[in-house]
């Protein structure tokens, strides 16, 4: 009888966070979530930053006036730690839709007030947090408030169905990670997009289809793309002028959320930038097993004696403290019994990477 392809109902959400406001958003997430359930969804997909919101008041204002420093302040007063009451939420509405969500926050270190980081939470059916990818590289503005993510956050998860990963925004054209989680045999991906692009780019639509497409190619995911809207509470909150409610108020400039086959066919969507809407696609996995028979880049098309990945996921310490015991040369000078630093004269030539 062979092995069986069950198919799994993804969903992906398209909508505007409650601006700067954590606990609404939270409500509002978790009645989305429980909505995506009642309708089937085994994986739900938000945008990236969608609690309490993504930094895109940048595009409009220097980094230091007073309109983004004070929507800024209340970016990281509103931001969300993990663990914490809002993630306790989010695991409360996953549990009860019996599905597994992707979920972006803007997240920051627990009892700091300085660092903040952008942030996909995993989340399992049963309510469990299964891990976070924090972005590798703010991008734009976001590195006015983001602090780039740790290497130990980077990878796929294991679901009930295979492995499942996530990047945000420009993450999903870094060629070195979709090829990290390739290797990873991950079978579904979540892209997470914010509210919009500044005005001089390429749509935003047409960058996350390419992105999707681009990826369910070469990796044989699924990828199931969540991309935020603009609504009346942010034109109003960081537009500065005319011009600029005009911009936020163009469909083109938002949403795009779409749901892409390991064929690259489009399974639903994409969703106009002027509504937000929850769409819909059954995955079957044996799609997958179909396309890879053509080209397996983490198997067989590809020559591990050519091409060869290293990928260090360890986690990057500020500050390391130690008890030392000091060796007293003539009397002013002490020699200090430092911890081992790996990969620093031990002798093997590591540089503290693994393989992946």
């Amino acid at each position: 009888m062979g092995d069986e392809s069950p198919l799994v109902r993804a969903a992906a959400v398209q909508a505007a966070p409650v601006f700067l406001d954590r606990e609404a958003t939270t409500e509002k997430a978790c009645a989305l979530i429980r909505e995506a359930g009642a309708n089937g969804a085994r994986v739900i997909a938000f945008p990236e930053g969608f609690i309490p919101a993504h930094p895109i008041w940048f595009h409009f204002h220097s980094g230091t006036d007073a309109t983004a420093t004070r929507l800024s302040t209340e970016l990281f007063k509103n931001s969300v730690e993990i663990p914490g009451p809002e993630v306790t939420a989010l695991a409360a509405a996953a549990r009860d839709a019996a599905a597994y969500v992707v979920m972006g926050v803007c997240e920051k270190d627990p009892g700091t007030f300085g660092t903040m980081y952008n942030t996909q939470v995993f989340i399992g059916p049963d309510g469990a947090v299964l891990g976070k990818h924090q972005k590798l590289v703010p991008t734009v503005g976001e590195r006015l408030v983001h602090r780039p993510g740790g290497a130990d956050t980077f990878g796929a998860f294991d679901t009930e169905f295979g492995p499942m990963s996530g990047l945000m925004c420009g993450e999903n054209s870094n060629p070195l990670a979709i090829f990290a989680l390739t290797a990873e045999y991950t079978r579904v991906h979540v892209m997470a997009w914010p509210n919009h692009f500044p005005k001089i780019s390429v749509p935003m639509a047409d960058i996350a289809l390419t992105m999707a497409k681009g990826f369910a190619q070469m990796s044989k995911a699924f990828v199931i793309s969540a991309a935020s809207v603009v609504d009346d509470r942010i034109r109003e909150a960081i537009a500065q002028n005319e011009d600029d409610v005009e911009f936020l108020s163009r469909p083109e400039v938002a949403g795009g959320t779409v749901i892409v086959g390991p064929d690259t066919r489009i399974l639903a969507g994409p969703v106009p930038g002027d509504r937000e809407e929850i769409i819909y696609a059954d995955m079957d996995f044996e799609v997958g097993i179909k396309m890879k028979l053509r080209h397996d880049f983490a198997g067989h098309y590809n020559r591990g004696d050519v091409f060869r990945l290293l990928v260090n996921r360890d986690a990057t310490r500020l500050m390391e403290t130690f008890a030392s015991t000091p060796h007293r040369l003539g009397s002013d000078i002490e020699i200090l019994d430092l911890p081992p630093q790996p990969g620093l004269g031990q002798g093997d030539g590591s540089a503290g990477f693994a393989d992946s």
